[in-house]
């Protein structure tokens, strides 16, 4: 038989255990609601990884060929096909000083396929936008599929996005790689600099005829250039990855530029197919 002193001791001891078990509970709990919000879960990551099936087949390395060099195949970017599968987007960096067949024969390719020796199919420059950085090509052989533009999307802060390119060249052969984020922000390709000795040529241009790109908090890499930003679910594209374009009017103050990567709206490369296929 316990004594009034005993019961109320039992009784102090299960009310603490009580209480602790109920505080793990809630924190169970609470960590597995923020891993339900912050873990994209199966449902998007099954998604995404279909979406990357029909998107692999319509990205393609851009670069150039030259018999007598060693090796003989130098990748410059990232670009897709794009229209009835006989063109290529790509940005216009990626092919500036590769338009015309050089004097020891180097001439603009693109690159198919996966592995250490890829198909290559010569190409040319048929239309090009230099302000907004994106350039049409058109190659030989037979046509491969490409992907749906989403030119009249509207695109916002927040949205899912993924990417596909060559980030590392071609060191462990052409095997592209998808990298997934969300659109940080829709922001001007230039903005005012706090000091005058920064505003070159090219800069006070843009600042005159400035327009909106897709900021990124996914981190591309040069060979990215050229890579489609697009829908995870649907495959449209939204975008062409161009972040050293972007930079060289956004962050030129910086000695460290940052990791941020920038997308130029898909609706410019829209204008340039156009140009060669009229609706």
């Amino acid at each position: 038989m316990l004594s009034g002193t005993e019961r109320a001791t039992r009784t102090r001891l299960w009310s603490r255990v009580r209480r602790k078990r109920s505080f793990a509970s809630v924190r169970r709990l609470g960590i597995a609601f923020a891993l339900a919000i912050l873990w994209p879960g199966p449902g998007w990551s099954a998604s995404l990884a279909e979406t990357i099936k029909r998107v692999k087949p319509a990205v393609v390395g851009v670069g150039t060929h030259q018999a007598i060099r060693r090796p003989p195949n130098l990748l410059l970017g990232t670009g897709f096909a794009v229209g009835n599968g006989s063109h290529v987007v790509t940005n216009y960096h990626v092919v500036r000083n590769h338009q015309t067949p050089g004097v020891a024969k180097e001439y603009l390719v693109i690159f198919l396929g996966e592995g250490e020796n890829p198909d290559r199919r010569r190409a040319e420059v048929v239309a090009r936008d230099a302000e907004h950085d994106t350039a049409l090509l058109r190659f030989e052989g037979n046509p491969i599929p490409a992907l749906p533009l989403a030119a009249g999307a509207a695109v916002e802060a927040g949205q899912a996005v993924a990417f596909t390119g060559y980030p590392i060249g071609t060191v462990y052969g052409l095997r592209p790689v998808t990298h997934r984020g969300i659109i940080s922000a829709v922001t001007p390709i230039a903005i005012p600099q706090y000091s005058s000795h920064v505003l070159d040529g090219p800069m006070l241009q843009r600042l005159r005829g400035r327009f909106s790109v897709y900021q990124l908090d996914a981190t591309a890499y040069p060979g990215n250039s050229g890579s489609p930003l697009y829908d995870p679910a649907s495959g449209k594209v939204l975008g062409i990855l161009s972040s050293s374009f972007v930079k060289e009017s956004r962050e030129k103050v910086l000695s460290d530029p940052s990791a941020i990567s920038f997308a130029i709206p898909i609706s410019y490369a829209a204008e340039l197919l156009r140009t060669v296929r009229p609706d």
